[in-house]
């Protein structure tokens, strides 16, 4: 545990789990998007919507989808600055199986037509897990550089993506493979040192074989 456990996140309040967390989430969630967001749904599940609305978790959501982060003082003018941008945007209920209670599925599109669904959790102190993406599981943190490879469960894939890796100096810091059933659909969730270059994901998405990339860069 470090200082920032303790004493918490920099953070526009009232609530470290209700707003910082949820700013994060939004942000994490606009990331791996890698652009603007044309439309969003929004699902709150258990806390998250039994009393996000009076800790600010709606407009803490909409702000990290916009690109603020837990600091930014326009959070509480988020849905505002959502529609002078054109950014179209709902809210409803889900119940939500084995995740913490405060908890959101998003469902977002890009203006160049991407989507993406995430399901992530604010675990408090300003924290956060990304459970699934587009309904795999996924399981990371969004603090550092994170590339997500869908594809086929065959033999080979895992050697091609870390010997990309390695081949461009970049540590794994952590690493985890799922799937759905054996020969469906698998995904690898992996924790990077370092960015991975641009290219490298692009040369990714090429291969027989490959579903979707999707990667989270951190960089501002």
């Amino acid at each position: 545990m470090n200082i920032f456990d303790i004493l918490g996140p920099v953070m526009v309040g009232p609530s470290s789990s209700h707003t910082a967390g949820a700013v994060k989430i939004g942000y994490i969630v606009r990331k791996l998007l890698g652009e603007d967001i044309q439309t969003a749904k929004l699902l709150l599940h258990g806390s998250f919507l039994a009393t996000g609305k009076g800790h600010g978790t709606d407009k803490a959501l909409i702000a990290g989808l916009l690109g603020m982060k837990p600091d930014d003082i326009r959070i509480p003018d988020s849905f505002q600055l959502a529609d002078e941008s054109g950014m179209e945007y709902s809210f409803g209920s889900i119940m939500l199986k084995d995740v913490h209670p405060n908890s959101v599925q998003i469902t977002v599109t890009g203006v160049n037509g991407r989507e993406i669904e995430v399901i992530a959790s604010s675990l408090g102190g300003g924290r956060i897990k990304v459970c699934k993406i587009d309904g795999l599981e996924a399981n990371f943190s969004g603090d550092y550089p994170t590339l997500i490879v869908h594809n086929i469960d065959r033999p080979g894939y895992v050697t091609e993506v870390t010997s990309m890796l390695a081949s461009q100096s970049i540590n794994i810091g952590t690493m985890q493979l799922y799937r759905d059933r054996r020969g469906g659909n698998a995904v690898m969730v992996i924790e990077c040192d370092q960015e991975v270059p641009e290219e490298s994901i692009k040369g990714l998405e090429k291969l027989d074989g490959i579903l979707k990339v999707t990667y989270l860069n951190l960089k501002v």
